[in-house]
């Protein structure tokens, strides 16, 4: 399952692609090129905008409406609208800022790109081989947690 996002749905896009998805974040993009770029590559456009997604489904490109006051409300409404699971998974996960699939790495491949402190603290990393950004499970891991459990239970509420 692949998705595209409008401008409006920066944060969302950091969540999917740390939870697996392959997701490209149209924030350049008019509504004419958002939906061709959905019907092209296969894409599910996610958008805020009401108008955009009535044309989208007008032109039966595949396209859910994101509504919620926050991460947690959409991450529960995708979740139970495609099944998509909430659990964080460095192994799957994409690197937030740009799409590519992170990978593993040694704390000595990557200790020039952290700081000290953060080598000392923590043992596990994962680097992105595109951007080459280093990712640990630190001290935003709880509020990662936390935000994905509040939002598995939203969604068995529904």
């Amino acid at each position: 399952m692949k998705f595209i996002t409008d401008g409006m749905l920066g944060k969302l896009t950091r969540w999917l692609r740390m939870l697996g998805h392959n997701v490209e974040y149209a924030n350049n993009q008019d509504d004419k090129e958002l939906m061709k770029t959905a019907r092209d590559e296969g894409r599910i456009l996610l958008t805020r905008d009401v108008e955009l997604y009535k044309q989208a489904i007008y032109q039966d490109i595949d396209a859910f409406l994101i509504e919620g006051k926050n991460e947690t409300d959409r991450l529960a409404s995708l979740s139970k609208r495609f099944r998509i699971g909430l659990e964080l998974n460095p192994s799957k996960s994409r690197c937030p800022k740009c799409n590519a699939r992170i990978r593993p790495t040694s704390k000595d491949e990557i200790e020039h790109k952290i700081p000290s402190s953060t080598k000392i603290a923590y043992g596990k990393f994962w680097e992105c081989p595109k951007c080459e950004k280093v990712y640990w499970q630190g001290a935003h891991w709880k509020r990662i947690a936390e935000t994905l459990n509040n939002a598995k239970k939203i969604s068995a509420e529904d």
